[in-house]
């Protein structure tokens, strides 16, 4: 699957993903909307419902839903509609939008949109060709009507129209005195498989809370079956009674939303970020733009809207939970390497800061030539090349993680010392046992510096047990590598005109036994900073969070 990032930050932003927000079309249902049925008020099928419904989609020029293209498919029209008068465009306040259509001398207000909103504004509806009054008992029986198909997944629009007088221009407030001509309803199918996904981003600690527009009674049976705890679901007219601090307590414990404009969509985004969650949200639309820009990682889809594509960080060849799990792991696993190198880094960087300055104090000569420490940093950085491509224990992925620097600076301030004790180490044994000149010092310390900093990061790479976690094939190739051209140059033509020289075998044998106890002791260390303590509590929140 074609995956673009826009930032590279990104990838690592979406392994930290603690909760993903999503609209439930095309995430939970496969977006293939198609008209179900069109009936009227009291359910009886209706072509006049059909007729109304066709006339306002094919006349409506806003932003063309998924519902207005399955509508124009679905519905036949025999309507004669002579031309267009005015419309009325759709905002999330009305929840409706209409159009004004002049037909064979009578002009036709007709209203289309979610059905508490579009019913609210009727005074009768027509069952039989029969206008009638819409009191309670009928608004009852009309409610029951539109929650039996609601319990059953689908989707309702409401149509409504009425006779208007021809004027220059119409506003909402003429949607009122309306005649409620019926609903259409629309199946949209939950895709296979999405139930096994939620599952996987639940063991992995990501949990996944559902944005719909449409009603509770849709979304609890849509979430219902696909395994989403909808026993508690929050409607947009609840997230406007609460404040930023209750809607954050809220959105923690809930898991499905309904019937909650993009407005409403943008607040929660925020109200979880203010709990330290890292918010993932998965939206195509124009009015998402908004949150995605203030999520942690905006995630939109090839086919979006323009302004949607641009205000990602990523872009997902299709709308696939499967496709963002195997991103999230990709990330963990990115966030995972740069770490080792970060680790690794700091912590040697820190200890030749110490092992320099401390060499220039004492002794007469320069503790290393400039063009030996280029080349010296030039093969260890060689030894890292490759750690992008390295493998990443499974303990790693389990759960999402955080960047801490202060486990950064506790790592360089723990290990960077045991680099500069061992190059005294070094230092002692080269001039108080083997009397080294100056030409002997260079290459011992030059071979010892480079030895322990590259095969250091076999201990590094894991916060487990180094001999139980396999490193990457070209991981071991390049620090073997480097480690073995550091060790011969000394002997090469190449390395006597760097001013390296031959060492004798006591030094090599000094060396093996040093850098084994330097490995040794940097995993006894590196556990009290990387403890598998971390990983354990990470391994057991991604298991609770499966359950």
């Amino acid at each position: 699957m074609r995956v673009v990032v826009k930032h590279l930050a990104a990838i690592e932003d979406f392994g930290s993903m603690t909760v993903l927000l999503s609209d439930k079309t095309g995430t939970l249902t496969r977006n293939e909307t198609e008209v179900f049925a069109t009936i009227d008020p009291l359910g009886d099928a209706s072509a006049r419902t059909a007729g109304l419904a066709r006339l306002n989609s094919s006349l409506q020029t806003g932003i063309r839903s998924p519902l207005d293209d399955a509508i124009l498919r679905g519905c036949s029209s025999q309507q004669d509609v002579s031309r267009k008068l005015d419309e009325i465009p759709f905002d999330f306040e009305r929840r409706r939008l209409s159009v004004v259509a002049e037909r064979g001398g009578e002009i036709l207000l007709v209203t289309k949109g979610a059905p508490e909103s579009v019913t609210g504004q009727c005074v009768q509806y027509m069952v039989d060709g029969v206008a009638r009054a819409l009191d309670a008992e009928a608004r009852s029986r009309v409610q029951r009507v539109c929650d039996a198909n609601a319990r059953q997944g689908l989707r309702v629009l409401a149509i409504a129209y009425r006779g208007i007088e021809l004027k220059p221009r119409y506003t909402p407030a003429d949607e009122a005195g309306l005649i409620l001509a019926g609903f259409v309803s629309f199946a949209d199918p939950v895709l296979p498989g999405v139930a096994e996904s939620l599952r996987a981003l639940a063991r992995d600690g990501v949990s996944v809370k559902i944005l719909s527009g449409d009603n509770e009674l849709v979304a609890h049976h849509v979430c219902g079956q696909v395994g989403l705890d909808a026993r508690e679901i929050v409607t947009g007219s609840q997230v406007d009674k609460l404040d930023q601090d209750a809607l954050g307590a809220v959105a923690e414990r809930v898991s499905v939303f309904a019937r909650v404009s993009p407005a409403q969509k943008h607040r929660i985004v925020l109200a979880l970020k203010a709990r330290r969650a890292v918010v993932g949200f998965l939206g195509d639309g124009i009015n998402d733009a908004p949150s995605l820009h203030a999520a942690d990682v905006g995630i939109s889809v090839v086919n979006a809207v323009d302004v949607a594509r641009d205000a990602a960080d990523i872009v997902l060849g299709e709308r696939d939970l499967g496709a963002l799990h195997a991103g999230v792991i990709e990330g963990r696993r990115a966030f995972a390497n740069v770490m080792k190198y970060l680790l690794m880094g700091t912590s040697s960087n820190f200890g030749n800061m110490f092992s320099m300055a401390a060499a220039a104090l004492f002794l007469p000569f320069l503790p290393m030539l400039p063009t030996q420490i280029l080349l010296n940093n030039f093969l260890y950085d060689m030894a890292q090349v490759t750690i992008p491509g390295d493998n990443v224990d499974a303990s790693q992925l389990v759960a999402p993680r955080r960047w801490s620097i202060r486990m950064i600076r506790n790592f360089m301030l723990g290990v960077g010392p045991i680099s500069s004790l061992y190059d005294f180490l070094t230092f002692y044994v080269l001039l108080a046992w083997l009397h080294a000149s100056q030409a002997e010092f260079h290459t011992g310390w030059f071979v010892e510096s480079l030895a322990t900093q590259a095969l250091v990061l076999f201990v590094i790479r894991t916060a487990g047990n180094p001999l139980r976690s396999r490193p990457g094939k070209w991981l071991i190739v390049t620090v073997l590598a480097v480690v073995a051209i550091g060790t011969a140059l000394p002997f090469t033509p190449l390395g006597a005109d760097l001013g390296l020289i031959p060492l004798p075998p006591v030094f090599f044998a000094f060396l093996a036994g040093a850098t084994l106890t330097y490995l040794l002791l940097v995993e006894a260390v590196k556990r009290r900073f990387m403890g598998t303590g971390v990983t354990a509590r990470a391994a057991a929140r991604g298991t609770a969070a499966a359950a």
